[in-house]
């Protein structure tokens, strides 16, 4: 299989008791997802877990081993409670440093701001042997460990890590998207989509109802690697609609 072929898989970690109890809600998701179908890479599955060192590894060396790549979000600056590195240390089964780059920047950073304390060195900790994401906001670095990526919570500072990391990753086959509205109950053409999606192997139909100006319908959202079949399966799709009496919205409602 060929790299342009080939569909490379990610995993989200979203880690913090805030998200869970509600308190904070999340941001990261959806530009990590954006971002990660733009570098080629497909994003599988999210999980949502506690500030627990137990949790997090399990997580981690769950998704880890059935994805090209694991992104974490939350867990990695000064406070007693942010413990995604030594988590994510243990479930590699390595130790803990202070890395020198790191230091260094941190040290840069807080030379006008009071100085480098024992609580903002510890966002200069890193698994053994990783290397840093680069951080233009707050200095405080990323981590990148294997196939692992520890992120910041703050949804800026995630979109600037995940600049940094822009083409640098290997990924495959752009997954494309076509849609087609129609002001129709998605019940009723339950069986229409799953036909039509079995007669088109290599592509995804999702269907996404609304309610709008009184009445209902749905957008179908066709998916595919392949922008022959797509546009093939959204003609077929347009056209079966047309045929029940529906006029198909091409771009969607």
């Amino acid at each position: 299989m060929t790299t342009e072929s080939r569909i490379y898989t990610a995993a989200l970690i979203v880690i913090g008791d805030e998200i869970l109890s509600g308190r904070t809600h999340d941001k990261n998701i959806a530009q990590v997802a954006s971002w990660l179908g733009v570098q080629g890479i497909r994003l599988k599955e999210v999980r949502v877990v506690a500030d627990d060192t137990p949790a997090i590894i399990e997580a981690v060396n769950t998704l880890r081993a059935r994805n090209d790549y694991l992104f974490t979000t939350g867990g990695i600056g000064p406070t007693h409670d942010d413990i995604t590195v030594d988590a994510i240390a243990e479930a590699l089964g390595v130790g803990v440093e202070v890395h020198p780059e790191a230091r260094a920047i941190l040290d840069g950073y807080y030379e006008s701001r009071g100085g480098l304390n024992e609580a903002r060195l510890r966002m200069a900790r890193v698994p053994s042997g990783a290397e840093l994401i680069p951080n233009r906001y707050t200095g405080a670095p990323g981590i990148r460990s294997g196939n692992i990526f520890l992120m910041a919570g703050v949804p800026q500072i995630t979109a600037g890590m995940l600049d940094a990391l822009s083409g640098t990753l290997e990924g495959g086959a752009l997954l494309l998207s076509e849609t087609v509205g129609c002001w129709i109950a998605e019940s009723e053409v339950a069986e229409l989509l799953a036909s039509t999606e079995h007669a088109h192997p290599s592509c995804q139909i999702g269907s996404y109802p609304f309610w709008k100006d009184g009445r209902g319908g749905a957008n179908f959202v066709i998916r595919s690697v392949d922008a022959d079949e797509l546009a093939e399966c959204s003609r077929a799709l347009a056209g079966a609609l047309e045929a029940l009496g529906k006029p198909a919205v091409a771009g969607g409602i």
